[in-house]
């Protein structure tokens, strides 16, 4: 059964296609399409996915997908040993497996190499395959394997692995556990992203495997970074040309969790309470979603320049200032966020005007004559900044906490 009669059986399924009730048929799960080729997946002529097979994964199996080239190479071997009986049917051998790879140590994605050991002792007679994973990965996995004579490769991130002749980017992805992994085939933009970014659903962070939501924010953040046409996932259908997609979705339902909301908020006020929690990286991501919806959202624009500001972006930040200052001016705020990023780019003496025309509208806003005075000071003008009594009251206060933290001279 290929992939498109399966995926129409799923969606009559669904939509409820079929006998009618009056039929009382009974109701059938769709038959599983069993192993296919990439390409009959993507329904592909690109020869690069005729090499991959895939067989989606049971109720409690990953995925497993199989290089083949002048060895076979299993990535994710899945919790299920059915799936290896039909494999070596296709003309695949056991003893042809030299590779296993594993996004995670999770049962459901390992458990298949303890299977193809103790089902097919040849494998282990002729040599044996090696066992690629995070060095934090489950010793249980590593362990067992090398009594049956296999080698063990740990990996942990930043490398590059060779597999079946192509040369696979692997990226450190934790956060649905401590020892997730991916790997980018750059000149195909095809990733295995595991459980890190699946098709339909984040997976949750998994505490006893030591998964964290600030650490699933480092893991798909550095899948962002890549460009992923292909995404093939842990679990369910691999997805064609959309990849970078799901892994923005992933990144948007992770910012809800953290932001502690279980439905769609809107973008600015995402952005609001991703800067209350110091995540700027993804406060300027919910902006930008906002403005591509308003373009014209001066608050949008307004906050996401004090983001990049504290980022260190400042001339980005500035250009932003610019526009809102177009449109609202004065005003306060934004005058003295300009200021505040020339600040940030060394150019002192020209931050101070934005702060003066600030205080000329509110000459008790303390924010600018904080930044005026630095801009004073570091301009050499010290006794005009420590005219400022605000300033004066916050030089001393730091003076006196570094003195406070340098340890004591014996006597």
């Amino acid at each position: 059964m290929t992939k498109a009669a399966y995926d129409e059986d799923h969606r009559e399924s669904q939509a409820g296609g079929g006998p009618s009730p009056e039929e009382e048929a009974p109701e059938q799960e769709p038959q599983h399409p069993g192993w296919l080729t990439l390409a009959e997946v993507f329904n592909s002529a690109d020869p690069f996915f005729e090499n991959f097979l895939f067989l989606l994964g049971y109720d409690y199996s990953s995925n497993i997908y199989v290089i083949k080239g002048d060895y076979v190479t299993l990535v994710d071997p899945g919790n299920d040993y059915t799936g290896f009986m039909d494999l070596f049917k296709l003309g695949c051998r056991p003893e042809d497996i030299k590779k296993i790879v594993l996004t995670h140590g999770h049962r459901d994605h390992s458990m298949g190499a303890f299977e193809l050991l103790r089902a097919y002792p040849n494998i282990a007679e002729s040599g044996g395959f090696e066992l690629i994973l995070h060095k934090d990965s489950p010793q249980e996995l590593k362990d067992t394997v090398q009594k049956f004579g296999c080698r063990v490769t740990e990996l942990q991130g930043g490398e590059t692995l060779d597999l079946c002749g192509e040369a696979w980017e692997v990226i450190y992805t934790p956060g649905h556990t401590i020892d997730g992994l991916s790997f980018y085939h750059a000149e195909s933009q095809t990733a295995f992203t595991g459980d890190i970014a699946l098709p339909h659903a984040m997976a949750e962070p998994d505490a006893n495997a030591g998964g964290r939501l600030d650490h699933y924010l480092v893991g798909v953040k550095a899948l962002l970074k890549k460009d992923i046409a292909n995404l093939l996932p842990g679990h369910g259908i691999p997805v064609a040309s959309l990849g970078n997609r799901v892994v923005e979705q992933t990144y948007e339902s992770l910012m809800l969790k953290i932001i502690g909301v279980e439905k769609e908020i809107p973008w600015i006020d995402g952005a609001k309470a991703l800067v209350s929690k110091g995540l700027l990286e993804e406060a300027v991501f919910c902006c930008d979603r906002e403005l591509s919806r308003q373009p014209d959202n001066f608050t949008a624009m307004q906050l996401k320049a004090y983001c990049l500001t504290d980022m260190g972006r400042c001339e980005e930040s500035l250009t932003l200032l610019d526009q809102v200052l177009a449109h609202d001016n004065p005003n306060i705020y934004a005058l003295t966020a300009k200021g505040h990023a020339l600040l940030g780019l060394g150019r002192y003496l020209e931050s101070i005007p934005y702060f003066d025309l600030a205080l000329a509208v509110n000459p008790d806003f303390q924010e600018a004559q904080i930044y005026k005075g630095m801009a004073l000071y570091f301009s050499g003008r010290y006794d005009e900044a420590l005219d400022i009594e605000i300033f004066q009251r916050e030089f001393a206060r730091r003076i006196k906490q570094e003195f406070a933290a340098k340890p004591m001279a014996s006597a």
